[in-house]
C-alpha cells in the first residue's frame, strides 16, 4: 500500500516497503489464480509431498524389520564392494575433505548473497539450512524407533535422517535465493552433484544407511519448499524472463536427470532381490554387495531427484531483486504532474480525497 493510501474502516493495515509494488498489484498478487497464489500452491503441494515421502521412509526403514534389515545389511556390504573399500584406502583424505568442503560451502552461500547485496534473501537462505539441520537432530533424537545395541551391548546411535546429506543439500538448495537468475540451475545443479557425492561417501564409510540419505533429502526439499511458499504468500516472487536458466544449466540439469533415471530404476531394480535376505546370517556376500549398491544407487537417485523438483517448482520464477513498479497513464497521471526519472508515480491526485473501499 502506498504511504498516501489511508486504511479503509475496520481493516487491517498492511504497509509496504518502499520501493514496493502498487496497492492495486498487491492485492491482485494475492488474489486468486495470480502468479504469487500459483507458485505458493505449488511449493506447499510439494512440501506436503515431501513430508508424506519422508514418513514412508520412515515407517518403511526405520519402523519395520525388514526395513531395518535392508539398510543393515547395506551398511555391512560396503566391505564386500571391492570398488569402495579400495576407494576408501587409496584416499584417506576424503574425511577431511568432505568436512572442508561442507564448511567453504557454507561460507560460499552466505559469500555470494553478501557480495550481491541480498542481504534478506541471504538470511533466509542460512535459515532454511539451519532449520533443516535442526529438524533433523530432532529426529535423530526423539524419533522413535527400535533400540539397536551393537555386539558389546552399547547403545548404536541413530543416523536417520543424515545430517552430512543435510547440509550439502541445504547449501545447494539455499544457492537459489543468492545466485543471479539465470546461473541457478547452474549453480544448484552443481552443488546437488556434491551433495550426491557427500552422501555416497558417508554410505560408504559406513557413517549412515541409504535410508539416512534419502530422509536428509526429503527433509531438505520440505524446508526449502515451505520457504518459498512463504515468500510468495509474501509477495517476493514474479515472472523470471522467457530466456531463463535452462542452457547455461544444461552442463549439470542432464548429468542429475541422467542420475536420477540410472539410480532410482537401478535402486529399485535391484531392492526386490535384495529385500529377500534372510532374517539371520549368515548372509552371502554377493547379497550384501547387491544390497550396498541398491542403496547407493537408490540415495543418489532420489537426491538427483529433489533437485529437479525444485527445479521445476521454480521454472521461470524469480526470486531476486526487486519488483518492477507499476505506472500509469491518463488523468491520474497528468492531475499529479510530470514524474521525474525514476520517481514513481501514484494513481490519485494531491488532494488526497480517496478512500480505499
Amino acid at each position: 500500500m502506498a504511504s498516501y493510501d489511508r486504511h479503509r474502516a475496520g481493516g487491517s493495515p498492511r504497509p509496504m516497503e518502499t520501493g514496493d509494488t502498487w496497492w492495486y498489484a498487491a492485492v491482485a498478487g494475492e488474489a486468486a489464480g495470480s502468479f504469487s497464489a500459483r507458485v505458493r500452491t505449488r511449493t506447499r503441494r510439494a512440501c506436503l509431498g515431501a513430508v508424506l515421502l519422508l514418513t514412508v521412509v520412515y515407517a518403511g526403514l526405520v519402523l519395520t524389520a525388514t526395513g531395518r534389515r535392508w539398510g543393515d545389511a547395506a551398511l555391512t556390504g560396503r566391505r564386500a564392494d571391492t570398488a569402495a573399500v579400495d576407494l576408501l584406502r587409496d584416499h584417506p583424505s576424503l574425511a577431511g575433505l568432505t568436512t572442508f568442503s561442507l564448511a567453504a560451502g557454507c561460507v560460499l552461500l552466505l559469500a555470494v548473497g553478501l557480495i550481491r547485496k541480498r542481504y534478506a534473501l541471504t538470511g533466509a537462505a542460512a535459515g532454511a539450512v539451519v532449520t533443516a539441520l535442526a529438524l533433523t537432530l530432532l529426529l535423530q533424537r526423539y524419533a522413535p524407533r527400535p533400540r539397536l545395541v551393537d555386539t558389546g551391548g552399547a547403545l548404536v546411535p541413530s543416523g536417520f535422517p543424515g545430517i552430512q546429506t543435510t547440509l550439502a543439500l541445504g547449501i545447494a538448495f539455499g544457492l537459489v535465493l543468492v545466485v543471479p537468475y539465470r546461473l541457478r540451475s547452474l549453480a544448484v545443479g552443481a552443488g546437488t552433484l556434491w551433495a550426491v557425492a557427500v552422501g555416497a561417501y558417508t554410505i560408504a564409510a559406513g557413517r549412515h544407511r541409504p535410508g539416512d540419505v534419502i530422509a536428509a533429502a526429503l527433509v531438505v526439499l520440505a524446508v526449502e519448499c515451505g520457504l518459498l511458499a512463504f515468500l510468495a504468500r509474501k509477495g517476493k516472487v514474479r515472472p523470471g524472463p522467457r530466456r531463463g536458466p535452462f542452457l547455461p544449466g544444461l552442463p549439470v540439469t542432464v548429468p542429475l536427470a541422467l542420475l536420477t533415471a540410472a539410480g532410482l530404476g537401478a535402486g529399485l531394480w535391484l531392492l526386490g532381490d535384495t529385500l529377500s535376505l534372510p532374517a539371520t546370517a549368515p548372509y552371502d556376500p554377493a547379497e550384501l554387495r547387491l544390497a550396498h549398491r541398491c542403496g547407493q544407487a537408490l540415495a543418489a537417485g532420489v537426491t538427483a531427484a529433489t533437485a529437479l523438483v525444485l527445479l521445476g517448482l521454480l521454472r521461470r520464477v524469480d526470486v531476486d531483486g526487486a519488483p518492477v513498479p507499476y505506472r500509469l497513464g491518463g488523468p491520474f497521471v497528468e492531475a499529479a504532474g510530470v514524474p521525474r526519472e525514476g520517481e514513481l508515480v501514484g494513481p490519485f491526485t494531491d488532494d488526497l480525497d480517496h478512500e480505499i473501499s
